[in-house]
């Protein structure tokens, strides 16, 4: 069903009940700090499921898309300034959907589908529209005389959506019971709004506005036979073809804007579908596909073939035909003087450096790249990477200590500290960065254990000790609240 249109936030818990009041019969249920808190609980179970991609390419390519598009509308990340992250998940399905506080995941087969990146860029602004608009505390108003869902409803709804949109919206319509007529209605009106934000946004960011359209056009070719038979009452989303009448009727006047794409999409979708592939037949069609991508021999073929079929071969552990094709990748980007590398081919070369054991080289590799592309998080790891692999101990954790006092909200970066200071002998530290990659998680239980073991450590220092106390109340105090709020809301 949801296929048909594009999913948006699940409903809010009924603990936002007892949650302070601003003045807004539509919004008093679910302030927006508190809607950042629950899209980020929501976020640490999508992390735990095996559908969620976490590739730092791919998350990386739809952030920068994402971000694009918000620089031109800075309003839409709300009073409370959210930092939006858009995420994608593993499911053949034409979807994407909106979580509280400015999460954003897509579907694999959306990005996929996608003909160019004025389409993608189409569903990301629509579903940037339910956030800027705060569909999901608005619709909590609309509910607030019906029912309330509990959290693990929205959270089991939330992950059986990123695999199964049926089952998605059976959980939460079996959580909404007699609300669900109201809700739906609302939905439809969400859906015409975020639509028209999008556009604006999707307008003003440079793209082509008829890539909402094409798409949109595509999806409803796709899904005539399963609309045509589902009750008119369940349609969680407008009818594809009012949709697109009402965007056709707002950009019938708009002058048409031709937008050339880079490589950057072609080389994430030939990616995308290496990941998407979940079986030993699935490679193979994937092989074949871009076997012909090759054979098209156009530009943006040969690199994104060629990448492809990079990442087939290291699938299966040959790392030297794996260097082959990103070899024939980069001599056509040379040969096409390129104002700028790709972070996805110049990620996956140091990828199969790892993987080929040739560490030297992929400390040489992550270097260039560090430089070419500073501000890559996907990057900084793989450095890090390279240094431990290359013996390098040292160098990472110096490293990794000057990144995770930057950045701390990266559990993968502690992650990588800890493996440092394990191989450097230092106990405590090791402990204690785990400690802080388990809390960054969510699993605040573990992070505790770990605390303890650090404070149990020969080389725990009075100084680690110190840390080791402030940290371990803090912790505390952070779970006792998680637990009033679990007894309180379920």
């Amino acid at each position: 069903m949801l296929a048909a249109g594009l999913l948006h936030g699940a409903p809010s818990p009924a603990q936002a009940q007892g949650l302070p009041n601003l003045g807004d019969t539509e919004r008093e249920e679910l302030s927006p700090v508190m809607e950042r808190k629950l899209g980020e609980q929501i976020m640490r179970q999508i992390k735990r499921n095996r559908d969620y991609l976490d590739d730092m390419p791919v998350q990386e390519y739809l952030n920068d898309l994402g971000n694009n598009l918000l620089s031109t509308r800075p309003e839409a990340r709300g009073e409370a300034q959210y930092d939006f992250f858009f995420f994608a998940v593993r499911d053949p399905m034409l979807n994407a959907f909106a979580l509280p506080g400015g999460f954003i995941g897509v579907h694999s087969g959306l990005v996929l589908a996608a003909q160019n990146e004025s389409e993608l860029a189409s569903v990301m602004a629509h579903e940037i529209g339910h956030v800027a608009q705060r569909h999901i505390a608005r619709m909590l108003g609309k509910q607030r005389q019906d029912m309330l869902i509990p959290l693990a409803g929205m959270i089991l709804g939330a992950l059986a959506a990123s695999s199964s949109p049926d089952a998605g919206i059976g959980i939460m319509m079996g959580s909404q019971g007699l609300a669900m007529q109201r809700q739906l209605n609302f939905s439809r009106e969400a859906e015409r709004e975020a639509d028209r934000i999008g556009l604006d946004i999707l307008r003003d960011a440079g793209y082509e506005t008829t890539g909402m359209i094409n798409f949109f056009g595509r999806l409803q070719q796709a899904t005539r036979g399963y609309n045509d038979t589902m009750p008119a009452y369940l349609r969680s989303h407008p009818l594809t073809s009012e949709r697109i009448a009402d965007i056709e009727a707002r950009t019938r006047d708009l002058r048409y804007r031709q937008r050339a794409d880079g490589l950057d999409l072609p080389v994430i979708q030939a990616r995308m579908r290496v990941l998407q592939a979940n079986s030993g037949q699935g490679l193979v069609e994937a092989e074949q596909a871009f076997r012909r991508q090759v054979q098209q021999n156009t530009r943006t073929s040969l690199v994104a073939g060629n990448y492809g079929l990079a990442m087939v071969a290291l699938r299966q552990g040959d790392t030297a035909k794996a260097q082959t094709y990103i070899d024939a990748a980069r001599t056509v980007l040379k040969d096409g003087a390129p104002k700028k590398g790709n972070l996805a081919l110049t990620s996956l070369a140091i990828e199969v450096r790892l993987a080929a054991r040739q560490t030297q080289e992929a400390v040489a590799e992550a270097e260039v790249a560090r430089k070419q592309f500073p501000i890559s998080r996907g990057i900084v790891r793989q450095y890090a990477d390279a240094l431990l692999a290359a013996g390098r101990t040292d160098d990472a954790v110096n490293f990794l200590r000057d990144q995770t006092a930057i950045y701390r909200s990266e559990p993968e970066l502690f992650d990588r500290l800890a493996k440092g200071y394990a191989e450097q002998g230092r106990q405590a530290l090791q402990h204690m960065a785990l400690a802080e990659g388990y809390a960054l998680r969510g699993s605040l239980p573990a992070a505790l254990d770990q605390l303890s073991i650090a404070r149990r450590a020969p080389d725990a220092s009075f100084y680690d000790q110190s840390i080791i106390d402030a940290r371990e109340r803090e912790f505390k105090e952070r779970r006792l609240e998680e637990l009033k709020q679990e007894k309180e809301g379920l």
